[in-house]
């Protein structure tokens, strides 16, 4: 396989005018005086691709200039689309931070539409290094337009993270740092250095590129891993398992990382859908994944109270505190040591690593 295919089959599916405007809103969550959140459609055009990237932002209810918000930049895996993993923008606008979701159009959900006979084909092409790295630059571009946009003002540029699923995953560790051969002059480095952290959820393994240290080593910002035992990709001529997610995780061997592993739910359990797993695994899944990356956020940015507890190198098979009467002291700040022993009946482990 050559350098230049490396995206081309390390996908999974998730079935799930140059300028901006902020007029189009969509609605409101239900909100508590406390909590609650704001959505804006934002039909963005890149001119210099002639490349349309629609755009969902998220924002807390309360926010001003005057305490500039963290934001999140997710991307979809293929198949996704802006409207896609609401569950995590909801709760990390709940929490007071916002998140924007570019829609990829090159692999978004037109992929499913048309001829079922040319659907291969059409993920074939979605697969493409040229969609691989015009993903690239919609979160670069989507990121660039809403930063000087009036509202740009609302965000604190030092506290910025990434995130993606799938396709989406592999997308943000290319922003994050990944070093890979493009084929392209003009793209030697993807990295957007404004990426202060990174949840990657069910990665599937950059291909093509040699060593996996040697890709993911010089990744140096926080990063966040999560999957499942189930967490399956088969596609025509490619398969992918939970075992590709944890070696992207040891890879990053400079990168403050924390891995955890849940033991049920497959690949698309951390989409929106409910899935075969059903709707109680479900939402038990998403809801320690939504826990989990706000605690991670929280500790990478610098941003509110709780902290990550990576002060040791350690390995928690169906983790207990190592003291419990931290649980009962309600002072004590909340962290991924607490997180494990709460969804300690979903983890098949959780593994931290601290550089």
């Amino acid at each position: 396989m050559t350098r230049r295919k490396f995206l081309t089959r390390s996908l999974g599916i998730a079935t799930a005018a140059s300028g901006l405007s902020f007029a189009s809103t969509v609605g409101w969550s239900m909100a508590s005086p406390e909590q609650g959140h704001r959505v804006v459609d934002l039909d963005l055009f890149d001119a210099s691709r002639q490349r349309p990237v629609p755009s969902r932002l998220h924002l807390p209810l309360h926010k001003s200039a005057s305490r500039p918000i963290p934001l999140v930049v997710f991307s979809h895996g293929l198949g996704g689309s802006r409207t896609g993993y609401s569950y995590l923008a909801r709760h990390w606008a709940n929490a007071g931070m916002a998140s924007l979701h570019p829609q990829h159009v090159g692999s978004d959900n037109s992929v499913w539409r048309g001829n079922p006979l040319e659907l291969l084909q059409r993920l074939q092409t979605a697969a493409r290094e040229s969609e691989a790295l015009a993903r690239v630059l919609d979160l670069r571009f989507v990121l660039n337009q809403v930063l000087a946009s009036d509202q740009g003002q609302l965000f604190d540029v030092s506290k910025i993270a990434v995130a993606g699923h799938s396709y989406g995953a592999n997308t943000a560790m290319l922003v994050a740092g990944a070093k890979v051969e493009t084929g392209s002059a003009t793209l030697r480095d993807l990295r957007d250095r404004r990426m202060q952290a990174a949840i990657l959820i069910s990665a599937p393994p950059l291909l093509g590129q040699g060593p996996a240290e040697q890709v993911l080593g010089s990744v140096s910002v926080p990063t966040l891993h999560i999957t499942s035992l189930e967490d399956t990709i088969n596609l025509p001529g490619y398969s992918s398992t939970v075992n590709d997610r944890i070696d992207i995780f040891d890879a990053m061997t400079q990168s403050p990382r924390a891995l955890a592993v849940y033991n049920t739910g497959g690949h698309s359990i951390f989409t929106d859908r409910t899935t075969r797993s059903g709707p109680e695994a479900s939402s038990r899944i998403k809801g320690a994944t939504q826990e989990l990356s706000t605690i991670f956020l929280r500790q990478s940015l610098h941003f509110g109270l709780i902290q990550l507890n990576t002060e040791h190198r350690s390995e928690h098979p169906a983790m207990k505190p190592k003291h419990a009467e931290l649980l009962d002291n309600q002072k004590t700040e909340d962290g991924i040591t607490q997180w494990a022993y709460r969804h300690k009946n979903l983890l098949d482990r959780l593994v931290t690593r601290e550089t």
